[in-house]
């Protein structure tokens, strides 16, 4: 019951966003995810980092799951993430993803410590 909520309440959010940003400058953002000269070796890896938290974020808020082992794939990610960040000179994102760096050692260590 709380999953259908949250979709419904999730789907409202980001048209009522979409709308106010512009629905056809999202439509147009997405489509150059179908351009294959987006492509390039850092945005490729800017998505899987992204994707890769995403499975490991999405799991643990809605239904408790901790899929540590995935942390292994956030780690790599997010240090290629911060070569990836240089390149688009976006501290924030090097900020971030060092974060989430001590994030993912954190938990896999305590996964075998305990």
């Amino acid at each position: 019951m709380v999953l259908s909520y949250w979709l419904l309440i999730f789907t409202l959010y980001v048209f009522v966003l979409y709308k106010i940003t512009g629905l056809e400058n999202i439509k147009d953002s997405y489509k150059i995810f179908f351009n294959k000269e987006y492509w390039v070796n850092y945005n490729t890896i800017e998505f899987a980092a992204w994707m890769a938290k995403a499975i490991i974020i999405i799991p643990g808020l809605l239904f408790g799951i901790e899929l540590w082992y995935m942390h292994y794939l956030t780690l790599t990610t997010s240090s290629l993430l911060i070569w990836a960040s240089m390149k688009k000179s976006l501290p924030t994102l090097i900020l971030f993803n060092t974060i989430w760096i001590g994030i993912s050692l954190t938990i896999l260590i305590r996964h075998y410590v305990q």
